[in-house]
């Protein structure tokens, strides 16, 4: 619960200073001359990249969010099987063990979101974000692509749209 308020309140601020620099932008334009014309628009880029970056991370989140209710519901969200140290660290021996295993399910059967979306959840415990990230992004289109993930929110949009 902690990292959602975080997250939603660095979202908030984000999209204040978005329209802050968005509305000097907008001033610098209506100056008119050739330079801060330039500069304005240049200004506006920097909210508008900002804007898509966050819209990107939030849809992400949301989608492995929603995998990882699914993949609760069907009792096959991973459990905290790693070995920590006394400090409460994870072991590294312990995430390469679990992480080799998860790989050779993953390999084993690489048609299987639940299959990418523990080996991200492995990724992560073994501290390596970019792979976490793109197993995640994996295992999130495989979802959608085997008739799970659009379709579903379209119908449960339909559903809650109806009522």
């Amino acid at each position: 619960m902690r990292a959602k308020i975080t997250y939603f309140t660095l979202a908030a601020v984000l999209l204040a200073y978005f329209a802050l620099a968005g509305s000097r932008g907008v001033l610098l334009i209506a100056q008119g001359t050739p330079v801060t014309v330039v500069f304005g628009l240049a200004v506006l880029v920097l909210p508008l990249i900002g804007l898509w970056f966050l819209w990107r991370t939030t849809r992400f989140a949301r989608d492995a969010e929603r995998l990882s209710r699914e993949l609760e519901a069907e009792g096959g969200l991973p459990v905290d099987e790693l070995r920590r140290t006394p400090s409460g660290r994870v072991d590294r021996d312990s995430a390469d063990e679990v992480f080799a295993r998860r790989k050779a399910e993953a390999e084993a059967a690489p048609d299987d979101w639940r299959n990418w979306f523990r080996l991200a959840v492995a990724y992560r415990d073994a501290r390596d974000t970019p792979r976490a990230r793109k197993a995640m992004q994996h295992a999130i289109s495989l979802h959608e692509s085997s008739g799970h993930g659009s379709s579903t929110r379209a119908a449960g949009r339909r559903t809650a749209g109806s009522g």
